[in-house]
């Protein structure tokens, strides 16, 4: 985790390792954005593919 306080991306996915939850925020310097339908048409259609599960 790079916690560099560019705080450029925002995030509210708090399951999400790099979220900094206090801040709302990604700590990743960059984020790689894709989809799981074959021709997405809407905002649901897109996934953050930088997400990593917090561990408990």
């Amino acid at each position: 985790m790079n916690n560099t306080g560019k705080q450029t991306i925002k995030c509210t996915v708090q399951q999400c390792t790099y979220n900094d939850c206090s801040e709302q925020y990604c700590t990743l310097d960059s984020i790689m954005v894709g989809t799981h339908e074959m021709n997405p048409t809407d905002e649901q259609c897109t996934d953050c593919k930088s997400f990593k599960k917090k561990s408990s």
